[in-house]
Formats: structure tokens, C-alpha cells, sequence
């Protein structure tokens, strides 16, 4: 008897791509994707970023399978079974995967982080990867995404809320590196080492008023610049944020930017990438787990002071307490993903009207249902004049396919 052929689930657009990729492995729906860029006369098909992540996927998983077509403006993905840094299914160094990201890579390192550690608790075992390669971003970029510094201040903290130990979560940095020349390349290294594999995410509850700002933290990076970079952004930041709170700890980091070979030199020299100063705060509030934070990066073609960038970061970083809810729009699709995959039960979450209404949420909502779950229930909060919105989400209970005995 031959085995039914599996229904595709069918997607258009490169738009939301890592997160219908992530879900289709949560699940283990396979996803049929079209039109890819097919209308950009110059590059049609799967961006750098998307192929490396595609390559990711396939090293993180065993069973897996994908095909592109050859304009790649058409995929089809079947998943397979999460594994992790098992040995013999691509960790090579002892316990951890090496992976390279190409110097054509124009998005930040968390680009490809948040997916990642929304596999991970779900995986077989451990998952640890380590980026590096000539494309590796640390910082913020242009294109939206965050700093390592913001995501294992602001993000990973929230794992906490579902059962999943924040503790056993580890990211180390050991290399900084800015957007280079053109938005594309970095030469960083990133090492996540996830340990906190679960049977099931607990249902959560996130539904209590926000509560008041009682602490602001942060970190200021400079990289192959002055690092009195550092100490002027800072200070332009606390000139704002100071009449608002008291206690803000901003530290300073620098970073000699990374060497990588020089391609256009035939005689093997070197030189350096990666080079600018950023700002991530990160503000905490007197509710447990919640968290907003901001980021803000010199440009790569320069031209921004560094007294405009401290003083950007803290206007920002008020402009997102001031959107309102318990989760800013940056961890909104994490904690909204957790909460469909978790335990059958009906969750609660605060957020801000504008974070509801960006894209992004809505499109989660839309995937979501496709691939199986129920349709979040929306309803205003009676509490205060915030104007802010209850979503309840039912779990599906996924849970962990390499834990069911356990």
C-alpha cells in the first residue's frame, strides 16, 4: 500500500517566510510557496539571507527536504524532525553546529536567532549553534532587525513565562560587528547554546496592567571606531531619559572591528569590517515579564553623530513603552507562536492597539490558522482608558515530537 502523498499548504509572496517555515517544522505540514519576488526584474527568487536560512533549517533538522525551482521564485518544503547540535547530524566541533553565513547576507544575526529559538525548545536535544562567516551582523540593521544585545535582554527573558528556563539559555558574542560597506556583511561570531528542551510551553497569562517603568538598561557598542563613541551616546541618551527614572545602567563595549581577506587583493591582506557604534535599551517594568526595548545603529554610509543616535534610541525607546501592552511588537510574534503551540488550554495576552494592527501580528494570525489552530478572540480592556487588547489563544499541543515518552 503506497503511502497518500502530503497536502501542501500554499503561500505566495517572500514576505513572513521564516515564520511559515518555522511553523510548517512545528507542525510538520509540508508548505508550497510562489511568486517569490517574481515581479523584480533585477533579483527575482530567494534573497541570500532566505537560502541561509533554508541551509539552517536543513542542519538543524534530519529528514527534511526542499526544493527550488531554478529562477527560485517557487519552493516546496517538507519538514522533517528537529534535532539540534546531535553528533553526527552536522555538530562537528564536540556539542555545536558551525555556521557560516555568506558576506552577500544583508540581514542582523537575529534574523536567523528568533526562528532558531523558537525551534529549540521543541528540539530532540541541546541546539547549539555558532555563527560566523563574513556575514554575520550583530548590531541592528536598517531592515528591522535586532540587536544580539536587545535579543537576549528583551526576548529570551520571556521564555521564562512558558516553563522554558531563561537560565539554560545562553548567547555569547564573542565578535562585534556592524553592518559593512553596501548593508551587506559583518564578520561577527554569535554562539547560542539552548539547553531548555520542554515537553509542552505552559499556558500563559499575560493579561495584567503593564505596571510602571522602574529601571532602564542598555548597552552602547562601538566597533573599529573612537570608543568615546560610546561615552557620547550615553550621555545623550540619559539627557532625556533621566527625568523619567533614576536608576539607568548603560554599559560600554568595544570591539577592534573583525579582519576578513580582501577578495579584490590577490596578495592575501586584509581588512577590516563591521565598522559603527549602536545603542540598544532595554526598560523594565514593575509587572514580572515585561519588557520594551529600543534599537538604534549608525547608518553604513556614516553621516549620523553619535549624540543623534542616543538621543534617537531614547525617543524610541519611549515611543514603545507608549504603544502600550505587556509585549512589544519585536517579541509579540515569539510569545503569540509559543502560545498557539503550547498545551490545549486558552491563553491570555496584553497588547498595545498599534502592535495588534502592524502586519506583522496579523499575518501571524492568518498563518496560524491555516496551519491548524484556532482564531484568537479579541476583546478591550475594561480595566483602564489604555485603549490596550486581550488576545486569547487556544493551544494546539504540538508539544515536543522527541519527548513524547519522556
Amino acid at each position: 500500500m503506497s503511502t497518500p502523498r502530503p497536502e501542501f499548504l500554499k503561500f505566495t509572496g517572500h514576505k513572513s517566510f521564516t515564520q511559515r517555515l518555522v511553523l510548517s517544522t512545528l507542525t510538520g505540514r509540508p508548505i508550497h510557496i510562489s511568486k517569490i519576488r517574481a515581479n523584480s526584474p533585477t533579483n527575482p527568487g530567494l534573497a541570500p539571507h532566505e537560502i541561509s536560512f533554508l541551509r539552517l533549517l536543513e542542519a538543524v533538522t534530519n529528514g527534511s527536504s526542499m526544493q527550488i525551482s531554478y529562477t527560485g521564485t517557487t519552493m516546496t518544503y517538507q519538514p522533517g524532525l528537529i534535532t539540534g547540535a546531535l553528533p553526527g547530524f552536522g555538530a562537528a566541533d564536540g556539542d555545536i553546529l558551525e555556521y557560516q553565513l555568506p558576506a552577500t547576507c544583508t540581514r542582523g544575526v537575529t534574523y536567523f536567532l528568533l526562528p532558531l529559538c523558537l525551534l529549540a525548545p521543541f528540539s530532540k536535544s541541546h541546539m547549539n549553534v555558532r555563527f560566523s562567516g563574513p556575514g554575520v551582523i550583530t548590531s541592528s540593521t536598517e531592515t528591522g532587525d535586532l540587536s544580539v544585545d536587545s535579543f537576549r535582554t528583551a526576548i529570551l527573558p520571556l521564555y521564562n513565562l512558558f516553563g522554558i528556563p531563561a537560565a539554560r539559555i545562553e548567547l555569547r558574542v564573542l565578535q562585534r560587528s556592524c553592518t559593512g560597506p553596501h548593508g551587506s556583511g559583518g564578520a561577527g561570531i554569535v554562539e547560542l547554546r539552548f539547553a531548555s528542551q520542554v515537553r509542552l510551553p505552559k499556558t500563559l497569562h499575560l493579561n495584567r496592567a503593564p505596571g510602571r517603568i522602574k529601571r532602564i538598561r542598555g548597552v552602547a557598542y562601538a566597533t573599529g571606531v573612537s570608543a568615546s563613541n560610546n561615552a557620547r551616546m550615553i550621555h545623550s541618551a540619559r539627557e532625556v531619559l533621566n527625568p523619567f527614572v533614576s536608576d539607568i545602567h548603560i554599559a560600554a563595549q568595544y570591539d577592534q572591528a573583525p579582519l576578513i581577506p580582501d577578495a579584490a587583493e590577490k596578495s592575501g591582506s586584509k581588512k577590516r569590517m563591521g565598522i559603527g557604534f549602536g545603542l540598544s535599551l532595554v526598560a523594565e517594568s514593575s509587572a514580572v515579564g515585561v519588557l520594551y526595548s529600543a534599537d538604534v545603529v549608525v547608518p553604513p554610509k556614516g553621516g549620523i553623530v553619535p549624540e543623534d543616535v542616543g538621543k534617537r534610541c531614547a525617543y524610541q525607546l519611549l515611543e514603545t513603552i507608549n504603544q502600550g501592552g505587556c509585549v512589544t511588537g519585536a517579541a509579540a510574534g515569539s510569545v503569540l507562536t509559543l502560545m498557539a503551540m503550547g498545551s490545549e488550554d486558552v491563553g491570555r495576552l496584553r497588547l498595545g492597539r498599534d502592535v495588534v494592527g502592524t502586519e506583522q501580528v496579523i499575518e501571524l494570525a492568518r498563518d496560524l490558522r491555516k496551519f491548524g489552530a484556532s482564531s484568537w478572540g479579541l476583546r478591550d480592556v475594561d480595566d483602564d482608558d489604555t485603549g490596550d487588547i486581550i488576545v486569547s489563544v487556544k493551544g494546539t499541543g504540538v508539544g515536543n515530537v522527541g519527548r513524547k515518552i519522556a
